[in-house]
């Protein structure tokens, strides 16, 4: 249990985001004390301004979407969505942006809290500075780690933020509804906040430099282009933003053709960037501002105290996976603290193995996309001998049932060498539940052999694997 009204503890985590609370409860569970450091809100980004109130936003429009595509149930839907109810239901994921919640959760974990700004100052020290300018100095035992997240990205893109840009906080906490909103950026933040956006009833536009959804399947972004459009979205893919300026009709942005886009508001999501200034790292001989290295046990190299978990690290920027990184990163520090044996072989208890080629991930646009493991291209170029298979999800009974016209696709890369999944991608309705499936036999390197024997109900859209696995024995390297 947490001492009282003391300075010392086992642990010391900068930053009360999920990740940095995981760290904290796994290292009190495994009998040690811990403070966490918090200059918001606790329960972090994602919380409040990402994963909970973003999925809140979208969850009205899929699940509208989805009685419109089934005879019977659609004609009973005969009105639009009610924005303000889709923002109220987004608040309460939120609690109104009040920690309450979380403060009390703390407490019964017997986690201690300091409200405030925290600077590294020395080895295992930490100066908290609050509201008030007032400091309070802590000192850990054993373990100082860093869970202080990402932020958004604004491109030194010319009068980008001369015109106050909505980045993912802006958009997933917006009290209005635009008329019309330009979406600068392809990857799953713009694509998520473009099919929210359109479906509740604003004029968008969406700027890529590229594809869609890079780093994904091709198909993927593909898919989700299209159904970009299908809301009505207006999609440019392969073109620049060269400059962005406000007045009082709106903002206009410049597109590298030299045609302009005007819209209410302008939204940035082109990446993120390590919360890591301003924390004291030179402290311990690293660069302020930069992702933050570690191994797999989450212990940046050279010290014996300092740990980066979750975003910071620029390991993987997902939140599950920031909380698997977290429950390794408590554990060890536990261990280490006792004295007991440390597991951080590959796939080890106290090793992030996941993070390397295993990492699941779902895109909630319209259409999904779930994926986990290694693309085709990324399975190559990795020197894997390897077979794809393809299969039209509209062919699945359970999917015909499940939609009238049924559209989707999946995807396995399979090893050939060590006949096991590499990598599986879903695009289609409703798809994330597909992917932790895919997930287990891609962690557990389970032979297709066997997975022949992982008999799918019938009728539901999982039968895919039967029908994935038919094709492994024929599809071309």
């Amino acid at each position: 249990m947490t001492a009282d009204k003391t300075n010392e503890y086992d642990l010391i985590v900068l930053g009360g985001g999920p990740v940095g609370e995981n760290v904290a409860d796994r290292a009190v569970q495994g009998g040690l004390t811990a403070i966490i450091v918090e200059s918001e809100l606790v329960g972090g980004e994602c919380s409040y301004w990402a994963c909970m109130p973003s999925k809140a936003l979208l969850r009205s429009a899929q699940a509208l979407r989805a009685a419109q595509h089934v005879a019977g149930a659609k004609e009973a839907v005969t009105g639009a969505l009610d924005v303000r109810a889709v923002f109220a239901r987004r608040d309460s994921f939120t609690s109104n942006w009040s920690d309450d919640g979380q403060v009390k959760w703390l407490e019964s974990a017997h986690i201690d809290l300091a409200r405030g700004h925290g600077r590294l100052t020395g080895e295992r020290e930490v100066t908290v500075t609050d509201a008030d300018g007032g400091t309070r100095v802590l000192h850990a035992r054993h373990a100082v780690a860093i869970s202080t997240g990402s932020d958004a990205v604004v491109p030194p893109i010319p009068g980008l933020r001369e015109a106050s840009p909505w980045t993912s906080r802006e958009a997933t906490s917006a009290e209005e509804l635009p008329d019309s909103l330009a979406v600068i950026g392809g990857g799953v933040v713009a694509v998520e906040m473009a099919t929210a956006y359109a479906a509740l009833g604003s004029t968008v536009t969406l700027i890529a430099r590229s594809d869609l959804l890079g780093g994904m399947e091709p198909f993927a972004g593909e898919r989700v282009a299209a159904g970009l459009r299908e809301l009505g979205v207006d999609v440019r893919l392969n073109t620049g933003t060269s400059a962005v300026r406000r007045d009082d009709a709106g903002v206009t942005i410049t597109l590298d053709d030299d045609s302009e886009i005007t819209a209410s508001e302008v939204l940035v999501a082109t990446g993120r960037s390590p919360r890591s200034g301003d924390i004291g790292l030179e402290t311990a001989g690293l660069e302020s501002g930069t992702w933050i290295e570690v191994d797999d046990t989450l212990r940046v190299p050279g010290s014996d105290w300092l740990y980066a978990v979750g975003d910071v690290n620029g390991r993987v920027l997902l939140t599950h996976q920031g909380k698997y990184q977290a429950r390794a990163a408590g554990d060890v520090i536990a261990a280490r603290a006792k004295d007991e044996p440390v597991d951080a072989d590959e796939w080890g208890r106290h090793a992030a193995t996941a993070d390397h080629a295993a990492v699941p991930q779902v895109t909630f646009s319209i259409p999904e996309v779930g994926s986990v493991g290694l693309t085709e291209k990324a399975a190559r170029d990795a020197g894997h001998e390897v077979k794809v298979v393809d299969y039209d999800l509209g062919w699945v009974a359970g999917a015909s049932l499940y939609e009238d016209g049924f559209e989707g696709q999946a995807r396995l890369v399979v090893d050939t060498a060590r006949d096991v999944v590499l990598g599986a991608t879903f695009v289609g309705p409703e798809v994330a539940e597909l992917v932790q499936a895919a997930t287990i036999a891609v962690v557990g390197e389970v032979p297709i052999k066997r997975l022949w024997h992982a008999v799918p109900s019938y009728p539901t859209v999982s039968e895919v694997w039967l029908r994935l696995l038919e094709g492994c024995g024929r599809a071309s390297a």
